[in-house]
């Protein structure tokens, strides 16, 4: 959901901030009480934004004071409960980490921390292995530079059980990655890094860290209603949550149970106090919790890609949406937090001694049009185009190195391609927004002359492979170039399904080791589909202790095809078995995909899709759809009145498989069903055709699969 909504975010910002910004040369209008207040009450009662929240609060503060607290909406709204933003507890979700950040420098301030330090001197007992010289430090941890796999919350983490307790060093010693990339060399917004960040803070202040952050931070600030134990009054009082379409989600917890990471639950009241005393330096009134100089420290960021997109200082990150032919300012520090039904913007501009946060019971863009907005109206400098130097564009040579695929650091499933065309652009490719060109305006630097936002480039100079920042997918981390495929010693270099094979090698789907065979003709078993499948996916496959099927027991893929089986992609033979090591038909490989897809894409979309040769009537559906968006390889043949023949029954090869995984990882299906449902909206009847029954009679080959 999140990256849905960082997309769409994407794409609207684009269309949004030219029609209130008039390209960032307005001139502002004073941020004060009573401007701010006409401001919000227009905002949130717009006909715009009335979907986008059920019940939202929000602060705002300049020069030592509250000039705007307010809550519009519901806290309930079945109950019609409206939201006081004093009173109403909210989940602020990751706007938790500038906190937890907050509590490593006052550690740091009284030397009983060193950022710099190789973090295992604060983390006895966590084992990990780090194959590269360089030491993963505090810093890293803080600047999501770690280098860490990824450790992301997984469904199983969500409990309805409020009464559990795992404790934060119980929860990291099972989840502990080890290190991937060389540390401080490139940015993946990691939420395992923080939760150590708190483990830290633990073990060195000799306290539990909610009690730590009570202590240290929020007695002192006066911040009563701010916590991170889902009982008492922060039960009481916590806002109902709801999900994208406003329905209502029932409350839960996570796990671990206090989670320095996200877990942190406060008030919109409660974080003005916060952004005052961090605006003054670290004090408010005579309560001081930092130091200037570690507010000066926190708000640096701390590397960037290129300066117009800055990546993350000590506990905060740039605005993930870029204001057109401006980047991200440097000037403005940002927090931004979600949870399945909750988003939350913290963003302060510490020149101008303000600070707004903005926080509501429904996961969403809100926040990126309220940003939008709000820096038009009150801080259009902060969204003027970039005056770029002059600069000598790169030679199509040049631009060369930055080709190939990449894969996101965070998400492996999210590819992107870059082709270098002929007049020195760049194309971009993904399967979410189809091809964008891409002109260079700086070193490094591109443009979407489309949307007016960048996307930049970086080369590592140990691989010689280049990192990539684009706005579209994922701006919470870098995506990197694929490794140079070595190939396979029986992969024919006239081989039709060669370019699939070398990409999922250069990816590392597939060992990218010389001397290796790939076995092209091989058959294929149910197992290594459902692997591929479920792993192309991009879900995380927990472990499971029972199975559905009787025959899945100790065999190497047991946990994934469990998984597959609750996400409805396999249902077995009816008896209790799946026979995982028998070859895959190809309509078997459809039919799982189908499973997956046909609670988006409604099947009355394909009927028309004609096919030929024999499939059981128990898979034309999902053939017909498979076949519709383009999942599949070569293999498949058209008659001469366009009828597709699937081979459905044939027996599903590697090769083929291999044509299938990489069309998973680059078919843009939703602009294709968009196109299709556009299409049957203007008229087009649809197509009779043959049923099953009327279709050629399965062949000897047929019968064997």
């Amino acid at each position: 959901m999140l990256l849905s909504t960082l997309l769409i975010s994407a794409l609207f910002l684009s269309s949004v901030v030219p029609a209130f910004a008039d390209d960032g040369q307005g001139a502002p209008l004073p941020l004060t009480a009573d401007n701010v207040q006409a401001f919000l009450d227009e905002f949130f009662s717009s006909e715009m934004t009335q979907t986008m929240y059920s019940g939202a609060a929000v602060a705002i503060v300049k020069d030592d004071e509250v000039i705007a607290l307010e809550g519009y909406g519901y806290a309930d709204h079945e109950k019609e409960t409206p939201v006081d933003p004093s009173q109403s507890i909210f989940r602020i979700a990751s706007v938790s980490k500038t906190f937890t950040a907050v509590a490593v420098m006052q550690l740091a301030e009284q030397g009983k921390i060193d950022l710099h330090e190789d973090i295992r001197t604060y983390l006895p007992g966590l084992d990990f292995d780090n194959p590269y010289d360089t030491p993963v430090t505090v810093s890293h941890l803080l600047t999501h530079q770690s280098g860490f796999e990824v450790r992301d919350p997984q469904q199983s983490d969500i409990t309805a059980d409020l009464d559990l307790y795992v404790s934060i060093e119980e929860f990291a010693a099972q989840r502990m990655p080890d290190v991937v990339r060389e540390p401080g060399t490139s940015y993946l917004y990691d939420n395992f890094a923080y939760q150590l960040l708190g483990l830290i803070v633990q073990n060195v202040s000799g306290m539990p860290f909610e009690e730590y952050m009570q202590v240290h931070i929020f007695e002192p600030l006066g911040m009563d209603n701010s916590g991170y134990l889902l009982k008492g009054k922060f039960l009481e009082h916590l806002v109902r949550g709801y999900d994208l379409y406003q329905q209502p989600i029932e409350t839960y917890a996570f796990v671990p149970t206090v989670m320095p990471e996200g877990g942190m639950l406060s008030t919109a009241d409660d974080i003005s106090k916060f952004m005052l005393a961090f605006l003054n330096g670290g004090a408010l009134g005579s309560q001081r919790i930092l130091t200037e100089q570690s507010v000066e420290e926190m708000s640096i960021y701390r590397s960037a890609i290129h300066p117009l997109l800055p990546n993350t200082t000590y506990g905060f990150e740039a605005q993930l949406q870029q204001f057109p032919m401006a980047g991200s300012s440097e000037a403005v520090i940002v927090k931004l937090g979600d949870m399945l039904d909750t988003s939350s913007m913290l963003m302060l501009i510490p020149e101008e001694k303000v600070g707004v946060f903005l926080t509501y019971n429904q996961q969403g863009v809100l926040r990126d049009v309220f940003n939008a907005q709000f820096m038009s109206t009150f801080f259009p400098q902060y969204t003027v185009p970039a005056e770029l130097a002059p600069f000598e564009p790169y030679t199509v040579e040049q631009l060369t190195p930055l080709a190939g695929y990449y894969s996101d650091l965070r998400r492996a499933p999210l590819v992107t391609k870059i082709d270098v065309i002929d007049d020195g652009t760049i194309q971009l490719y993904n399967a979410l927004l189809g091809p964008r060109q891409l002109r260079q305006v700086d070193e490094r630097l591109f443009i979407d002359e489309e949307l007016q936002i960048f996307t930049a480039f970086t080369i590592d100079e140990a691989s010689g492979r280049a990192y990539m920042k684009e706005p579209y997918i994922n701006p919470l981390g870098y995506a990197r170039q694929g490794e140079k495929p070595v190939g396979f010693i029986d992969l024919a270099a006239d081989n039709v399904y060669s370019e699939y094979i070398l990409t999922l090698q250069s990816l590392g789907w597939y060992p990218n080791e010389s001397g290796a065979a790939f076995a092209p003709e091989e058959e294929v078993t149910r197992a290594e589909l459902v692997h591929y499948i479920v792993s192309l996916l991009g879900v995380i496959v927990p472990e499971f202790d029972q199975y559905a099927f009787t025959d899945i027991d100790g065999h190497e893929y047991a946990d994934e095809i469990q998984f597959a089986h609750l996400l409805g992609m396999v249902n077995g033979d009816g008896g209790g078995r799946f026979h995982p090591d028998q070859p895959a038909a190809r309509q078997e490989a459809a039919v799982m995909l189908w499973n997956v897809l046909k609670q988006q894409y409604p099947d009355e979309l394909f009927a028309s899709v004609a096919l030929a040769g024999y499939t059981d009537e128990w898979a034309v559906p999902a053939v017909k759809m498979m076949a519709a968006l383009g999942y599949h390889g070569p293999e498949v043949t058209y008659t001469e009145d366009g009828a597709v023949n699937f081979h459905s029954t044939h027996v599903l090869t590697r090769q083929e498989a291999a044509a299938l995984y990489y069309q998973i990882l680059m078919v843009p299906s939703d602009l294709i069903v968009a196109e299709m449902t556009a299409q049957a909206q203007e008229q087009v009847p649809p197509v009779e055709e043959q049923t099953p029954a009327q279709q050629e009679s399965p062949s000897d080959e047929d019968h064997a699969a």
